[in-house]
């Protein structure tokens, strides 16, 4: 399958509304169809791509992630399976005509339905997606992480393997609709008669009916349990992200298809260090006879503890950037930097001698404060900010 901008497959601009994506997608649906293109594997292929473009771009939230990290989104992924809609097959692509056409495939009437191979008009019956919260460390979010969650959740039977029925015998045939799970109905018009395709009312388009049901789950196939999920966390994520685990949702009554499971992302806050973006802040105090000697001094990183060299004369305010220390862009080998913000910390309580040591100094002019000539006062700048 090709990667083509999805807006480009539909043709759609990216402003686009629902409406208009689900138009596109009906539009090149009926023109590629497999009924109406038979042995025609260009056709096929197209008719596949535009069915993943519009199972991205009609769900929000997929259409959100595409936006932001487009194919990429992929890699970034718990599970690597990104939207999920990359391993689509033809009954995955048919179940979308529910919402597109009100039914089956509009070509079932007139071509006989050969498109959905085996499968009829069985409705399949999809799990509902399920989100939960992953609270990370600052460490985490920079080098990655690997969670194990327990998530209590919908998930198949296993005394009748998600079938819902007591055993195979318990299966019956749909009388009304043949087993093909949908009927169809003739109605003249001034046009000739017109064929439709709707879901069977009496098997719910499952072509089945279970006579004896399950003891333990009763018919539905799912039941409430647990389950130890493992996520990937990707390096580089950030507060309110969401990654998505294909399939990792609800089960899906009598063996559909299991929903999503949405992961959002919480970050812990740092005891010392805050993040700005891609950059770590850190704010550090020193001793004014420190600023004006120089020293070196110990700061907490993300990887650990670094030394910096503070050089004499430093004043209160300045920024020391180490530079690769901050946190890595997700998909990227780029890393931003830690900010060093210097605060010149002034003692409150002073001991006889050191106050008088310090008053010998106060009338020496190397203590005198001493803008530099395009350099403005504190007074001056504060000044300017409120007028």
């Amino acid at each position: 399958m090709s990667k083509r901008d999805y807006y480009d497959v539909l043709g759609v601009s990216r402003n686009a509304d629902a409406d208009e994506i689900k138009k596109a997608y009906r539009k090149m649906a009926i023109k590629y169809h497999p009924d109406k293109n038979q042995g025609d594997k260009e056709a096929e292929e197209k008719f596949k791509e535009a069915a993943e473009a519009y199972e991205v771009l009609s769900n929000p939230e997929k259409r959100q992630r595409y936006n932001q990290f487009g194919h990429a989104a992929n890699a970034q992924s718990a599970t690597g399976g990104g939207y999920g809609g990359g391993g689509m097959n033809m009954e995955d692509i048919f179940s979308q005509f529910g919402d597109i056409f009100g039914g089956g495939s509009p070509f079932e009437g007139f071509f006989g339905g050969g498109g959905r191979q085996g499968g009829g008009g069985r409705r399949v019956a999809r799990g509902s997606n399920l989100r939960i919260k992953v609270k990370l460390t600052l460490e985490e979010i920079a080098n990655g992480a690997e969670k194990k969650i327990k998530v209590n959740k919908q998930v198949v039977c296993k005394t009748c393997d998600g079938s819902g029925a007591k055993d195979k015998s318990s299966f019956q045939t749909c009388k009304t609709c043949g087993g093909s799970g949908a009927v169809r109905r003739v109605t003249n018009t001034i046009l000739g008669q017109m064929q439709t395709t709707s879901t069977c009312p009496t098997c719910n388009g499952e072509g089945s009916i279970i006579t004896s049901k399950c003891n333990v789950c009763h018919g539905d196939g799912v039941v409430r349990g647990e389950e130890t999920i493992t996520i990937n966390v990707p390096a580089g994520v950030s507060e309110g992200m969401q990654l998505s685990m294909s399939g990792k949702g609800n089960a899906a009554p009598r063996g559909g298809v299991p929903g999503d499971l949405i992961i959002l992302i919480e970050e812990v806050p740092h005891e010392t260090l805050k993040r700005d973006g891609n950059n770590v802040i850190y704010d550090l105090h020193i001793s004014f006879i420190d600023a004006a000697l120089g020293t070196s001094v110990e700061v907490p990183t993300i990887d650990g503890k670094a030394k910096i060299k503070i050089d004499a004369g430093t004043q209160g305010g300045k920024i020391l950037r180490l530079k690769g220390k901050g946190v890595p862009e997700v998909n990227s080998y780029h890393r931003g930097d830690q900010l060093v913000h210097v605060n010149i910390w002034t003692p409150k309580a002073l001991s006889r001698e050191e106050r008088e040591t310090l008053e010998k100094l106060q009338s020496s002019p190397n203590f005198k404060p001493n803008p530099g000539k395009n350099e403005k006062s504190f007074f001056e700048r504060m000044k300017e900010y409120f007028e």
